[in-house]
């Protein structure tokens, strides 16, 4: 088992008691490559953990690099809040060109700061500006940020309760509850928007994830995201995706929605938007929603350029074409049938194998478990989290350039710590 090492101790005596993952993985990380992160004592750790989603593409890629030291090199601007620079032109027309054009999507785009929560905090912003109206529905386990107005359609209560303060104007309902027929809480918040008696007051949107990864890698079907679009057109209300983990080619496509066939009035993008692991975000809404007022929403850091660099190298390089997405679908089909020949051979165990893509979850039927699978994976040398409201599934996100050997080296990791974590079973008891 690897153990702290010492210069580990100024973390202790001066972070902040909020820091987590290190405490899962207690070891002090000095370089990383691909799909590899190295200890300071270079000891290697496979990662199935993707900085959460922000290394679709893995660590240092280095076609990435390249771009991002020769714009450096030669003194590229770094900080221009949102003027005019050449970076950001060259992803522009780049985004345009290879994902919003082919698409036949017609968004604008707005730069709404560096993190994912200053995107949802826009959408939520403009979808009010634009109805009129306060409300906003959200789901169960759904997660989309840590500040006020994310964290108020979020269903984590342990992460609500950080807030302090009440959180309100949003309203939950159950997510896809699928699979056989309609689903019956689907037709009930039908029924509440229909009804003037419902005591719901009529909402400006709806923000959902196609695929919950903080809340436990829950996949929503294709036809309750239509028949979601479809309600919201009807009931005069936008439809928000937050495509921030599961965008950017990590389900397949490069917006998890392409599948189901919508087009959202609003989405979310970040984390891996940027392709190397720097700060950006996006918020993308369709031109007639453009509303704002210059310098209504604003914020110092919505335009690093470096990350513009890495993000338009990154859309050059894996999605000209569809070799990427293809990889993946076949990737994520080796995941699969590996998940699910481990649960099937500890059925009593396992609860459920779900996901899309390469956003795989595994859920068993001991909440500890996932947590004790993730720790012995760690000293085994594979990076994992866990994800749901009771921790009780084991999240596995690869980079999306890993390569067959090394995703069977993953799952084999993994099985073994599923294994090495099983309770030997109590001997009968006197008859």
């Amino acid at each position: 088992m690897t153990v702290p090492h010492p210069a580990s101790h100024v973390f202790e005596r001066l972070e902040s008691e909020v820091r987590s993952y290190c405490r899962g993985w207690p070891v002090v990380f000095d370089r990383a490559l691909g799909s590899r992160l190295f200890g300071e004592d270079g000891r290697p750790f496979l990662d199935f953990f993707s900085g959460a989603g922000a290394l679709n593409y893995g660590h240092n890629n280095p076609v990435l690099k390249r771009a991002l030291v020769d714009y450096v090199e030669r003194d590229g601007v770094t900080h221009a809040l949102d003027m005019s620079t050449a970076a950001k032109r060259a992803f522009l027309e780049m985004f345009q060109e290879v994902v919003l054009q082919p698409r036949e999507l017609p968004y604008k785009v707005m730069f709404p700061g560096p993190a994912g929560t200053n995107a949802v905090e826009a959408a939520l912003k403009l979808a009010r500006k634009v109805k009129g109206r306060e409300a906003v529905v959200f789901f169960t386990n759904a997660f989309h940020g840590m500040s006020l107005g994310s964290l108020a359609v979020t269903g984590n209560a342990f992460k609500r309760a950080g807030a302090g303060i009440p959180l309100v104007h949003a309203t939950p309902m159950p997510y896809d509850e699928g699979p056989d027929g309609e689903d019956p809480a689907f037709r009930w918040f039908d029924r509440l928007l229909a009804g003037e008696g419902s005591g719901l007051d009529m909402p400006a949107a709806v923000i959902v994830e196609t695929v919950q990864g903080e809340g436990g890698i829950n996949v929503a079907r294709s036809e309750w995201l239509r028949a979601l679009a479809g309600l919201c057109r009807r009931r005069d209300m936008l439809l928000i995706v937050d495509d921030i983990q599961m965008g950017c080619g990590r389900t397949g496509g490069f917006f998890s929605f392409e599948e189901a066939g919508i087009v959202p009035d609003i989405v979310t993008l970040s984390k891996s938007v940027s392709g190397y692991g720097l700060p950006m975000a996006l918020t993308l809404l369709r031109p007639e929603l453009d509303v704002w007022q210059p310098g209504e929403h604003n914020g110092t850091f919505r335009g690093f350029n470096p990350a513009f660099v890495t993000a338009a190298a990154a859309l050059e390089e894996y999605w000209r074409d569809g070799r990427l997405q293809k990889q993946t679908l076949a990737r994520g089909e080796q995941m699969e049938q590996g998940l699910a020949a481990l649960a099937a051979s500890r059925p009593a165990a396992v609860s459920e194998v779900r996901g899309r893509g390469l956003a795989w979850g595994m859920e068993f039927a001991d909440p500890s478990r996932a947590a004790a699978v993730c720790a012995r994976a760690f000293e085994l040398g594979l990076l994992l989290e866990t994800s749901g409201p009771r921790d009780e599934v084991v999240k596995l996100f690869p980079p999306l350039t890993i390569d067959e050997q090394e995703l069977e080296e993953g799952l084999a990791l993994f099985g073994r710590a599923v294994r090495e974590t099983e309770r030997p079973a109590r001997p009968a008891g006197p008859r």
